[in-house]
């Protein structure tokens, strides 16, 4: 990003962002900008799989209820991460990325969290490894396989077909929450 890009007070990045460089961008897009995060995994401060880590400005306005995504290391992939890898084109063009991250991403990459929070096991990060790799060639199958595993557990028929993301999102209530996000304070 450019220097000072923080200064911005805007977290959510979308693909079309003017604070990303060129450079920048192509690290992205190939995810070459993860590497750093496996010194954070040799230090102990995160793991391969978990919930991707948020800002303290977005962790503030957690519910209850997504309070526990950070009971667990956060990690560099997990379904969200894949189901919402193209997070960047969701918020192309978006006047207040943060806000639409709030209405658009957040509800169902909490929820997704949440899932793995309360689920998971050596047996399902060692599957979403191999998604994440999968989803670098095919990330329709990919998002298939997910939908196929979700079909498998007991997890809500929205939540089920979001993770398809075979249509517009929509905005909805985080979890624990009655209310779509209206803004950031």
């Amino acid at each position: 990003m450019v220097i000072n890009a923080d200064k911005s007070g805007v977290d959510s990045t979308s693909i079309n962002d003017s604070r990303i460089t060129k450079l920048g961008s192509i690290l992205r897009k190939y995810k070459i900008d993860e590497i750093p995060n496996l010194l954070n995994i040799l230090k102990g401060e995160m793991s391969f799989v978990g919930p991707r880590p948020n800002v303290k400005r977005e962790t503030d306005l957690y519910s209850q209820e997504e309070i526990q995504l950070l009971s667990v290391k956060p990690g560099i992939t997990d379904f969200a991460s894949i189901v919402f890898s193209d997070e960047g084109e969701i918020l192309k063009n978006s006047k207040d990325p943060d806000l639409d991250y709030n209405q658009l991403i957040r509800p169902w990459k909490s929820r997704l969290g949440i899932y793995y929070v309360n689920h998971h096991h050596l047996v399902s990060d060692l599957y979403i490894i191999y998604l994440t790799l999968f989803s670098f060639f095919s990330r329709k199958n990919t998002l298939l396989n997910i939908h196929k595993y979700f079909s498998k557990k007991n997890v809500s028929f929205n939540l089920k077909e979001i993770v398809k993301r075979d249509s517009i999102l929509r905005p909805y209530p985080p979890p624990g929450m009655t209310k779509i996000v209206q803004s950031r304070v």
